[in-house]
């Protein structure tokens, strides 16, 4: 009998150490929609959507703070025939173009995120605000690459022990004026922050986490 109390009891323990695990990476697709605000499209970003998706990896620091690294596509178009004000001369333009976003961010979780034991107050909803810098390159014609500085918000959800759901909105300040092709419209001189061109994501992920963070270590000389 206390051989098989013993047993027990040890199961018992195992589950425990399995459920509290944690780890220190995750790695995972993003899909969702793209839109635009610039030249071509001053009011409405959802006027033309198109799409976005790619890779996304994070460095889980602790259950309130993660940095994120991102590999991202996204599809952007404008139309001047939809904007009330009218280019130079009457002209008009319109555009498509892809962006391939290379950047890397800090996310702040409101709660402490996760699974594990009561003391240790995890949730398995939080939401989070995301910062950081980043590369945007445009393949349209007389695009090019420019710093991006995204901003925005985010939720997490984690469905299992490692396995998360999250969904995430940002705005991404473009540092240049050639995301559409167009530059210093009107004869004012872009600069470095004055333009007018925005690039937004909201995007789904799903992320699986992997390598197991050393709980208990011990030091040998």
């Amino acid at each position: 009998m206390n051989r098989l109390f013993a047993v027990i009891l040890l199961l018992v323990a195992l589950g425990v150490s399995t459920q509290a695990q944690e780890y220190r990476y995750e790695v995972g697709p993003a899909l969702g929609v793209s839109g635009y605000l610039g030249d071509v499209n001053t009011s409405n970003m959802w006027k033309h959507p198109g799409a976005t998706g790619g890779v996304v990896f994070r460095y889980i620091k602790n259950s309130r703070w993660a940095f994120k690294a991102n590999l991202l596509y996204a599809g952007i178009s404008g139309n001047s025939a939809d904007m009330k004000s009218r280019l130079p001369d009457g002209a008009q333009y319109e555009f498509k173009a892809s962006l391939f976003d290379l950047g890397a961010q800090a996310e702040f979780n409101f709660f402490n995120f996760g699974i594990g034991p009561k003391y240790k107050n995890q949730k398995r909803l939080t939401p989070y605000m995301v910062a950081g810098l980043g590369l945007v390159v445009s393949t349209v014609k007389h695009g090019g690459v420019a710093l991006s500085l995204p901003l925005g918000i985010g939720a997490k959800y984690k469905l299992k022990e490692r396995l998360n759901l999250g969904f995430e909105f940002t705005m991404r300040k473009s540092f240049g004026d050639n995301l559409d092709g167009l530059s210093d419209l009107y004869g004012v001189k872009h600069g470095f922050a004055k333009n007018t061109e925005w690039y937004s994501l909201a995007m789904f992920t799903v992320t699986w986490e992997f390598s197991k963070r050393c709980t208990k270590c011990h030091y040998v000389e």
